[in-house]
């Protein structure tokens, strides 16, 4: 790594930090390539990757596959809350996540063209970057620089379980202010909603929830990113209002019905895709813009999705659907 990326992440994170994630990282490295129980992680077991790449070829499918993963889904997401303040109904946050930029070339070309038909006030990056967990990053970095361009500020993100710390220096050179373990308020007139971030908790572990909400006063609208959904107790009991994450791209291979094969995740199956909500807080797990290990989708049509806020009597999601008049938006077949 370059001298002047270490320091800068030091400067950016504090010394503890900056090398704690980055030991955490070549450890885990370590194991990928010489042993342990990452290894039979299926995203680390690259000749896999190519099996399941010939089997569909051989199948015909991955054509089909191929084409599903370019046809991008936007979603309108109603969010009423009983609690939210007042200056902030109607406000609308755009997420994309899961965009593995640098093996999806297609889809973020098709993301390219959409984004500048879509208005919101704020837009939020749940993590992966990165096509794969370790080894070079610049080619997502610079794909994702076309995206960012697209983008409306203020743009907030977080790192996933196939991204680097490393990338952090330049994600935010770019204009995506990366929310590690950290908050920060949103100001409307005199009434505030605060948005925190934490580090990846799927993979690396080094998420803290007790840190990112530590400058967030109590009873105060909040909303968390996170890369993964796992941590939904934790983040409702911790007071949030609303999570948004990804990471488990709904399946990706589904049967017909959206029904997953497999969610690389460890929480219930109503949590993989969509929203749902635990006690008092709401979430919202994004299947994601991309696609890992096979650039492929079946029944399970990539998107990115707009979150409204809204004030209502009663609070919880609705659904709205894809948008019909957003001009070439394809919808899911």
């Amino acid at each position: 790594m370059q001298p002047d990326v270490l320091q800068k992440l030091e400067q950016r994170l504090g010394r503890v930090h900056a090398r704690q994630r980055l030991g955490v990282e070549d450890d885990h490295e370590t194991q990928v390539f010489g042993g342990g129980l990452n290894v039979f992680h299926l995203e680390n077991w690259y000749s896999v990757h190519s099996v399941i790449r010939n089997t569909l070829k051989l199948t015909g499918l991955y054509w089909r596959g191929l084409r599903n993963a370019q046809r991008i889904n936007v979603r309108q997401v109603s969010i009423p809350r009983q609690d939210l303040p007042p200056s902030f109904d109607g406000f609308t946050i755009l997420q994309i996540s899961d965009m593995h930029v640098d093996m999806n070339a297609a889809s973020m070309q098709r993301l390219v063209e959409l984004l500048p038909h879509i208005t919101y006030d704020l837009c939020v990056l749940t993590g992966d970057y990165r096509g794969q967990t370790y080894g070079p990053y610049d080619a997502a970095l610079d794909g994702l620089e076309q995206v960012r361009r697209c983008l409306t500020p203020p743009v907030y993100g977080v790192l996933g379980n196939h991204d680097t710390i490393r990338m952090v220096p330049r994600l935010e050179e770019m204009g995506i202010r990366m929310l590690l373990n950290e908050s920060e308020a949103i100001v409307r007139g005199d009434e505030r909603i605060f948005v925190a971030g934490i580090d990846d908790a799927h993979y690396y572990r080094v998420d803290n929830i007790e840190k990112a909400a530590s400058s967030i006063p109590r009873n105060e609208f909040s909303i968390l990113l996170s890369h993964t959904p796992e941590i939904y107790r934790q983040a409702a009991h911790a007071d949030f209002r609303l999570l948004l994450s990804g990471h488990t791209h709904g399946g990706q291979v589904c049967l017909p019905g959206s029904v997953p094969l497999t969610l690389d995740s460890a929480l219930p199956r109503h949590l993989g895709s969509g929203a749902w909500k635990y006690h008092n807080m709401d979430g919202y797990t994004s299947v994601g813009v991309g696609s890992s290990i096979v650039p492929v989708r079946f029944n399970c049509p990539p998107e990115i999705s707009l979150h409204q806020l809204k004030i209502l009597p009663s609070h919880g999601f609705s659904l709205v659907g894809p948008i019909a008049n957003m001009p070439g938006v394809e919808h899911p077949r």
